[in-house]
């Protein structure tokens, strides 16, 4: 053989690697199993959301925006992007999906290549979130170990502090603390803003790094730092982790004689059973009529909402129906069976943290004029979500289709406006709920106006407005000190540990009694007011504006002993929690913290006879409501 035909087979083979070389493209990276994971995970979301995805898909505006994505990610600033794979300003046309997958690739070995201390996971989880960024509010992007973390929620437990978040422009805001758990015993609430954990900067965190920093062993403390929209100063709370109650059903007793009360914190894979078992048990008491509280329930699973829905009413009842750009997630559904409950006066409560799920029982059975929706508008999710498993275990949440209520009506509120704007659109509501309704009303157009089976008026796109509008009972702001610093916890704690004995061998076999007749004595009331000092509470003689100064509370004697009662009464519920367990805690708060409640008790007559209520309400005969 020539040296020249030895020579060039090899020159060629040199040549082609150094153009592949200085193209930015390594066969030792393609061969690497990181990189071909990353890069297939990032085809694999591409796929199930041009798949699935309700709405219309646009692969460039998808492209690009998961290249932006990727390129903010970046941790070298210096990085010149111009005229590289990584240019976002370049006009790129993408007609299917090999061409959007081709120039990732090409941007990817780019940047692996070009600048190794790169983590390159971190960058496609972000060219993800970028990608699903340009889709709704609730299509979303899931890390390995939060998948774990909600499906211990769903059907596990865990130990933390004990709140749904989201991280919003980079802040983490609180979507709703977890009920009965340490969050909520503190009085953390739905939109507040985590600005600091442990006195260091929480701003900028990712999902995983929350978790890292608030999830944590029994018994142990973290120190948050909550920027709440409308107070002016920040607020600071240390939280106790504790195992969080995962159980669906927070309470169910017997209001009266023949009124059973059911509360429901979320809609996991257990709800349906849970709620049955509880409707058996107040049948037992005599139950003839049900509150259905789903106020603060943020939704969960589409087939629980159904599954109870479809125990108030008969069989063939239209309870929800899904539209979707793909015909396998259209469907209308019935109620299949006779209901439990089908015969048994309802009434629900609502507020604006009843979200998803909860719209969609609340929706059945105020469009099927089935019984009373009482308290404030809801959230307005009208979206379903699917989730796909990713080849790292993480996952995606691609909302699949809208849901509409028997009505035809879709509650989905805009989200035109970004992620921001969509989350704290219930914090921009006019702070008494009867105007909040007018003004929803008012601005609603004409193509979301509904009606109810016998003719109400109802309205689309915002949530859902009750028939009966109830504020809340408001919360004072020595009401608020007292829990932000515990001491509720704390003076009960300390209360039963001196008098845990004499306490128990009095109550413990009476709750009722409890109930009805326990009070604080004067001792425990004293002793209440020097723990309030300690914590920074101080007493003035002449009445003026209370003032919240750092850790100081400033009050007037007379304003304090105004205020007292729902201190203490918070207390007496605090007792019952730690004596009796969460279940026992919340008949003592709604006995004294509840309008809402209180107003549905006086409404029954409305309830059995929605035919005259309907009459009334849109001057309907009965003749007329027999023909509908």
């Amino acid at each position: 053989m020539s040296v020249k035909k030895f020579i060039a087979p090899q020159l060629a083979v040199l040549l082609i690697l150094s153009a592949v070389w200085l193209a930015g493209v390594d066969s030792v990276i393609v061969k690497n199993d990181s990189h071909q994971d990353n890069l297939h995970k990032y085809l694999q979301v591409q796929r199930r959301v041009v798949d699935n995805y309700f709405g219309e898909t646009d692969l460039n505006k998808l492209y690009q925006s998961s290249l932006v994505g990727m390129v903010k990610a970046i941790q070298d600033t210096t990085l010149s992007i111009a005229g590289t794979p990584l240019d976002t300003t370049a006009t790129t046309d993408i007609g299917n999906l090999r061409d959007s997958y081709n120039h990732f690739e090409e941007a990817y070995l780019y940047v692996a290549n070009n600048h190794p201390d790169e983590n390159m996971s971190s960058l496609v989880e972000a060219s993800i979130r970028g990608m699903l960024g340009t889709l709704d509010p609730h299509s979303v992007y899931i890390e390995p170990e939060e998948s774990e973390q909600i499906q211990e929620q769903f059907e596990g437990k865990f130990q933390g502090i004990g709140i749904q978040f989201n991280i919003i422009q980079d802040t983490i805001t609180v979507v709703t603390p977890i009920s009965g758990g340490p969050s909520d015993q503190l009085g953390i609430m739905s939109g507040d803003r985590i600005v600091a954990i442990d006195d260091t900067s929480a701003v900028g965190y990712n999902n995983q790094q929350v978790v890292n920093r608030l999830r944590g062993e029994k018994g142990t403390e973290v120190d948050v730092t909550i920027h709440r929209p409308g107070n002016p100063k920040n607020m600071d709370f240390t939280i106790v982790r504790d195992d969080i109650p995962l159980t669906t059903i927070d309470t169910e007793y017997m209001l009266d004689d023949k009124t059973g009360y059911v509360k429901i914190n979320r809609f996991a894979a257990t709800t349906h059973d849970e709620f049955i078992e509880s409707v058996e048990e107040l049948k037992d008491k005599g139950m003839q009529r049900i509150v259905l509280d789903l106020r603060n329930n943020p939704g969960g699973y589409l087939s629980q909402a159904i599954a109870i829905s479809e125990e108030f009413f008969p069989r063939g009842t239209k309870l929800v129906s899904t539209k979707s750009r793909h015909s396998r997630f259209n469907s209308e559904v019935y109620s299949r069976r006779n209901g439990v409950l089908k015969d048994m006066p309802v009434i629900a409560l609502v507020n604006e943290g009843s979200a998803s799920a909860s719209e969609i029982v609340s929706g059945a059975i105020q469009d099927q004029d089935r019984g009373l929706i009482v308290g404030q508008r809801t959230f307005g999710k009208g979206l379903v979500q699917q989730q796909y498993e990713l080849v790292d275990n993480s996952n995606i949440r691609v909302t699949i289709s809208r849901y509409y209520t028997p009505s035809g009506r879709l509650i989905q509120k805009p989200f035109d406006n970004g992620a921001e704007e969509y989350v704290y659109e219930i914090s921009h509501r006019a702070e008494n709920p009867t105007m909040d309704a007018v003004q929803f009303k008012e601005q609603v157009p004409d193509s979301l106006h509904y009606k109810t089976k016998n003719g109400r008026d109802i309205f689309g796109g915002g949530g859902i407005v009750p028939d009966i509008i109830v504020q809340s009972d408001s919360v004072s702001y020595l009401y608020g000190f007292m829990l932000s610093n515990r001491v509720d916890f704390n003076f009960v704690r300390d209360y039963l540990d001196k008098n845990g004995d004499d306490f128990r061998a009095k109550w413990e076999d009476n709750y009722d009694g409890f109930r009805e007749n326990f009070t604080w004595n004067e001792q425990a009331e004293d002793d209440f007011l020097q723990m309030m000092k300690d914590e920074g509470m101080v007493l003035t003689a002449e009445s003026e504006e209370i003032s919240v100064e750092g850790d100081t509370l400033q009050i007037s004697v007379d304003e304090f002993n105004e205020l007292k009662p729902n201190a203490l009464a918070r207390m007496k519920a605090e007792l019952a929690r730690q004596v009796w367990g969460m279940e026992n805690f919340y008949p003592v708060i709604n006995d004294h913290f509840n309008a809402e409640l209180r107003e549905a008790m006086t409404l029954w007559d409305a309830a059995e006879n929605l035919e005259t209520l309907v009459q009334i309400t849109t001057g309907s005969t009965s003749s007329n409501l027999n023909q509908n």
